[in-house]
C-alpha cells in the first residue's frame, strides 16, 4: 500500500509545479503582448499628431493664403491640441509662402 501513496504524492507535487510553470509562461506572454501594444499605440499617436499639425498648416494656407507664423497660432485658430508633457513640437516658420519646418519629438517618460 505504501507504493501507491508515494506515487500519489509525487504526482501531486508534479501537478503543482506544472501549473505554476504554465501560469508563469502565460503571464510572461501577456506582459510581452501588452508592452508591444503600448509601443504600437505610442507610435500611432505620434503619427496622428504629425498628421493633425500638417493638416492644420495646410488648412491655414488654403484659407488665409499664408502659412501660420507660430504653433500658438495653429492652436488658437485651428484647434490643434496635444499633450505638452508628452511631446515637444519644434515649429520653425521660414516665410509666409514657404511651408514651415515641423519636428515632433516624443519626450521620454521621466517617472
Amino acid at each position: 500500500m505504501n507504493r501507491f501513496g508515494k506515487k500519489k504524492e509525487n504526482s501531486f507535487l508534479k501537478n503543482i509545479i506544472m501549473s505554476i510553470a504554465a501560469f508563469s509562461v502565460a503571464l510572461l506572454l501577456l506582459l510581452s503582448g501588452l508592452s508591444r501594444v503600448s509601443q504600437t499605440t505610442s507610435a500611432e499617436e505620434t503619427r496622428s499628431l504629425e498628421t493633425a499639425v500638417n493638416h492644420g498648416i495646410m488648412h491655414c494656407y488654403a484659407v488665409e493664403g499664408r502659412y501660420p507664423e507660430s504653433l500658438a497660432y495653429l492652436e488658437d485658430h485651428y484647434g490643434i491640441t496635444y499633450n505638452k508633457d508628452k511631446y515637444y513640437i519644434d515649429y520653425r516658420p521660414v516665410a509666409a509662402n514657404i511651408m514651415p519646418d515641423v519636428t515632433i519629438i516624443p519626450l521620454e517618460d521621466t517617472k
